[in-house]
């Protein structure tokens, strides 16, 4: 089963995320976690995303899924469940960034290198990993929707009105290439 993405100002995606308790989860959905983290990586991947967290899909849980692309780590698929970021490392790197929450938005973004993380895995096992590039970038991506914030609130205003009305053209001449070819 794939779930719908939340749009970019409903109170769930923009709201910090209580501790995921497996007993809270049993009682309130019908299905075994392991087929709760299989969906969540089925609609990551159907949006096209290496990342996604519950609440931009509704779920109230402390939780993401990352990775599940060739070309990360060799296809390594992540469960992240109380994710902790422990330590991060001082050397900051640019690099654009986009979110399955803002469609076809991408903002260079200054995160850390290398991280340090703690999780729990989807067999609620403990996990301590050092992280780096585009890992580490996902997992503060994603741990920043556990927080309830977005990536849009790592810009300046101008830079964000900037990209979106960049965005905008973009979508506008696709559409209009789209359309001449169904003529």
């Amino acid at each position: 089963m794939k779930y719908t993405l939340l749009p970019p100002n409903d109170p769930r995606v923009l709201s910090s995320i209580a501790d995921f308790d497996i007993e809270i989860f049993k009682d309130n959905e019908n299905i075994e976690l392991k087929e709760f983290t299989d969906n969540m990586f089925e609609t990551m991947k159907n949006y096209g995303g290496i990342g996604l967290s519950a609440n931009q899909v509704g779920m109230p849980y402390r939780m993401f899924v990352m990775g599940d692309h060739p070309n990360i780590e060799k296809g390594k698929k992540w469960v992240c469940i109380n994710p902790k970021i422990t330590n991060v490392t001082k050397e900051l790197i640019r690099y654009k960034e986009g979110c399955l929450t803002f469609p076809f938005l991408f903002l260079d973004i200054e995160r850390p290198q290398d991280i340090s993380v703690e999780y729990l895995d989807e067999n609620l096992e403990k996990k301590e990993e050092h992280m780096s590039g585009i890992v580490a970038r996902c997992f503060q991506h994603e741990f920043d929707h556990m927080q309830g914030i977005v990536f849009t609130e790592h810009v300046s205003k101008l830079k964000l009105n900037m990209s979106l009305k960049k965005r905008d053209k973009q979508i506008k001449r696709a559409q209009k290439q789209w359309q001449s070819s169904q003529n």
